[in-house]
Order: C-alpha cells, then structure tokens, then sequence
C-alpha cells in the first residue's frame, strides 16, 4: 500500500523541524514493518507563508526522499490548501492522511488508519476522545458548534477536525465537489462510502501560535452552516410569520380597544420597542441572505481555489 500524507503549512517555522523528525521515524517504521510500501510519502503544502517554512520545505527534500513540497502563490486559507494537496496527490498514493502541521494530532494513529483501510474502510476519521487540553470556553464553544450543526441538519463527525485517511476512491468522490467556501468535514459524510472512527488524545501545540483565533473560527463556522443548510433561511420565515400573526393580534386588540372603551391608543414605549424589534429581525435577515447571496456570487464567478507556484 502507498501512503501520502498531506500537511497545509502556514508560518510554521518553529516546529516543522520537530514535526519532520516525528514523521520520519514514523514512515519508516511502517516501511520496515511492510504496512506500507516504500515510494510512500509526506508532502508539506505552504499556503504562502512569510517566514521560512518553504526554504525548510526545499531542506527536508533534498536530505531524504520521503518528503515532497506544495508552494501556492499566497495564502489562501487552510481549507484550500488542504484541498490543493488531496487533489494533487490523489493520484500518487492508494490513500492519503491529512494532518495539521502542529504535532497537536497523535500521528501514532496513522498506523490504526492503515489497519482500517486494509479492512475495506474508505474514510477513517480522527476523532479526539476528549478534550481536557481546551480551554473551558473553547470546551463550551466546541460543543454548542456540533449541536447546532445537528440543529441545521449538517451531517458531520464530533469532535473531529481534518485529521482522516481517504482513500483513492474517496478521494475522486471529493474531486467531483467544487465549492469555493470550502467546508471539507462536512463534505466527506456526504461522500458515503464504508467509514470508521479512530479515537486518540490530542496534545498541546508543540511551537508557534495557533492558526484559528475566535475570528477565524466564527468564519468557519459560517461557511459551514450556509454551505450545508438552509434552515436559517426556513427560520426567517418562520420569524416572519409569527410577527406577522403578532401584528394581526395587536391591529385586533386595538379596534377592539377603541370601540369597545373608546380610549385612546396609548403606550409610546410599547410601539418604540416594537418598531426596533422589528427592524432589528428585518436587518438580521437581510444579513443572513446576503451571506447566501454572497456565497453564490463568489461561486458564479468559478475562480480557481488555489495556484500552484512550485512543486517538488
């Protein structure tokens, strides 16, 4: 069995030399033991980092044939580069492992993927067993992101990241899938094909920062919704519907209120604090069309989700 294993790179400097250390031993501990053949392979893609990642990239090349290299023209964000990879590459190996460049992910497990495959599995998903090594809030935020998610309908694995072999079939699946927001865990569910979990204990960053502060996170998280669900659009209607029954009430309780009593129409804070809530719901709709929208247009455009600079 070929194996590859792709790795998008930004700015990681720091530890990419302790990373190619670990995946050496690994590799060739699989080579040695016959679980995987020998033309196996690592391949690093830099997703135009500014610091020397790609001149390590070139150093690991030439010291041993084990690695390869990936250089985009800038950087595109860690969903494409990681697509960049898997397309590249799907040709080369018999199945391909993705893995962040961080040592966070327990590549041990790689030898369990490559039992899963051998037993006619296509997709073996990475799943962390725990999550002690998180904040509390990053805890809490992880968990109430999966929730919603099952609440919008997106069928994904929880508390799995982009860490899973895919074999060649898998892989030709995911070529035919052609986003530009790009949200690969929860493409591959849709996929279909025999799956299987792996579980293991994820560990601290070994150097440099993390990737994916709050910001990004949010973001993703948004790409993720709208590219799989559109209750939030059904949920619009559903808002709109119940205060457009509230108004019916409220026109009633009025009439009634002024030919039954005779008073008059009374209560300034009441309708102040109706009109902002309304256009405050008015407001958040368009916001969430205009994501959609949004989304479209970037897709209509078909604009390449990445360009190759260099390989070796």
């Amino acid at each position: 069995m070929k194996l590859g294993i792709v790795i998008p790179c930004y700015n990681e400097e720091e530890g990419l030399a302790e990373t190619t250390k670990h995946l050496t031993l690994l590799m060739e501990k699989m080579i040695k033991a016959n679980e995987i053949s020998s033309d196996s392979f690592v391949c690093y893609i830099d997703d135009g980092s500014k610091d020397k990642t790609w001149e390590l990239i070139e150093q690991f090349k030439d010291e041993s044939s084990l690695f390869k290299g990936i250089k985009l023209s800038r950087n595109f964000g860690h969903q494409n580069a990681l697509i960049a990879g898997l397309m590249q590459l799907k040709d080369e190996a018999d199945a391909l492992v993705s893995m962040d460049a961080d040592l966070q992910d327990d590549i041990s497990v790689v030898e369990e993927f490559v039992v899963k495959y051998k037993k006619g599995y296509h997709v073996i998903y990475g799943v962390r067993d725990d999550r002690t090594n998180d904040t509390k809030f990053k805890r809490g935020t992880a968990e109430m992101f999966y929730k919603f998610q099952e609440f919008m309908g997106i069928e994904s694995v929880s508390n799995h990241a982009d860490y899973r072999l895919l074999s060649k079939k898998a892989l030709n699946a995911l070529a035919d899938f052609k986003e530009v927001n790009l949200f690969i865990r929860g493409i591959v569910p849709l996929l279909g094909f025999k799956s299987t979990s792996v579980y293991y204990t994820r560990g601290e960053r070994f150097a440099g920062e993390t990737k994916y502060p709050l910001k990004k996170m949010l973001l993703f998280a948004l790409d993720g919704i709208t590219s799989f669900s559109v209750v939030p659009l059904r949920l619009i209607t559903i808002v709109g519907f119940i205060l457009f029954l509230a108004s019916l009430i409220g026109i009633v309780w009025i009439i009634c209120e002024k030919l039954l009593f005779g008073a008059p129409v009374q209560g300034w804070a009441s309708t102040m604090i109706s009109i902002y809530f309304i256009g405050g719901i008015q407001i958040l709709s368009l916001g969430i069309i205009g994501e959609y929208i949004g989304r479209n247009f970037q897709q209509s455009k078909n604009r390449p989700r990445y360009i190759i600079e260099k390989e070796i």
